[in-house]
């Protein structure tokens, strides 16, 4: 091989290599270093801020229900008994848990009192809860992925709509290893991370009214094992936690990769939350949360 025709491969990918590690966006926050938050000790997941501002987790090995303080302290609020993997505030201020083991719980975090509000779909029991969403009618999405895989895509997604009598609906299946979950700013889009395909899905909601929309791969992801929670920001920004890789990814509103944040604590990033512009982030190697700014969107 000549001279200029190695020269010209050398050159190709470094640019393939730059693109790869490019950092995120100067629009997305003026310094993207992280910063240490707390040290909770655990598995941390499920992170969700609640209608005071105060930030929770939960710990998906020690059962824990953790409230978050200012001064970074950890403070077990609820202990499930099981494995909660991932939890959200409902707009009524009850914190909803998807627990691994014991299926969909709901938390009253002022007594401490759980309520166990799903565990079964048509006398079959759940295999094991992940990641929740809620829509802007109150009903809430969750990810069904134990058991699946890339070589077993047999996943599921739910639907229980608001109400005290709802009942649960299957909204889709055949997915691999389906984990975290969040709606698009209209309602009318459910992306799935399924992580065992390093991808990223797009589904229309039962209640979508366009007649056109289709199931597709919106995005897909590399290194690691694959998205992990995920966070839609108001101007259709995605946020992913990419398991394994020790990093947050980045999207714009059409599933184009923008970049990535490193995360410091360790390779397991699980998932996040907002408040005031601060991204808090959940590592589950070290039990820790750490957290970045981003500019206002």
């Amino acid at each position: 091989m000549n001279t200029r025709l190695i020269t010209l491969f050398v050159s190709l990918a470094a640019g393939l290599c730059g693109a790869a590690l490019a950092a995120v966006p100067a629009d997305l926050c003026n310094d993207c270093r992280m910063e240490k938050y707390a040290h909770c000790g655990g598995f941390l997941e499920g992170a969700t801020v609640n209608r005071d501002g105060q930030l929770w987790v939960v710990d998906l090995l020690g059962g824990r229900i953790l409230l978050v303080g200012n001064d970074g302290t950890c403070s077990e609020r609820a202990n499930t008994g099981g494995q909660p993997n991932g939890a959200k505030f409902a707009p009524d201020g009850q914190l909803w848990i998807a627990d691994k083991q014991l299926g969909l719980l709901r938390l009253d975090t002022k007594t401490g009192k759980l309520t166990t509000i799903a565990n079964s779909f048509r006398s079959e029991k759940l295999r094991g809860l992940n990641d929740i969403v809620f829509d802007k009618a109150g009903g809430l999405y969750f990810t069904e992925p134990y058991g699946s895989g890339a070589l077993k895509p047999d996943g599921r997604l739910f639907y229980l709509p608001p109400g005290a009598n709802a009942k649960l609906q299957l909204v889709a299946g055949n997915l691999a290893f389906p984990n975290g979950v969040v709606l698009t700013g209209d309602g009318n889009t459910l992306l799935v991370g399924e992580y065992a395909l390093k991808r990223i899905t797009s589904l229309p909601t039962p209640s979508s009214p366009n007649d056109f929309d289709t199931s597709f791969v919106w995005a897909t992801t590399s290194a690691g094992v694959g998205p992990d929670g995920m966070l839609m920001l108001a101007d259709g920004t995605l946020l992913a936690a990419n398991f394994d890789a020790g990093e947050l990814l980045a999207f714009d509103s059409k599933g184009r990769a923008l970049g990535t944040i490193p995360v410091p604590a360790g390779p397991r990033v699980t998932n996040m939350a907002l408040r005031d512009d601060w991204l808090y982030v959940t590592e589950g190697s070290s039990g820790e949360v750490w957290r970045v700014r981003l500019k206002p969107r």
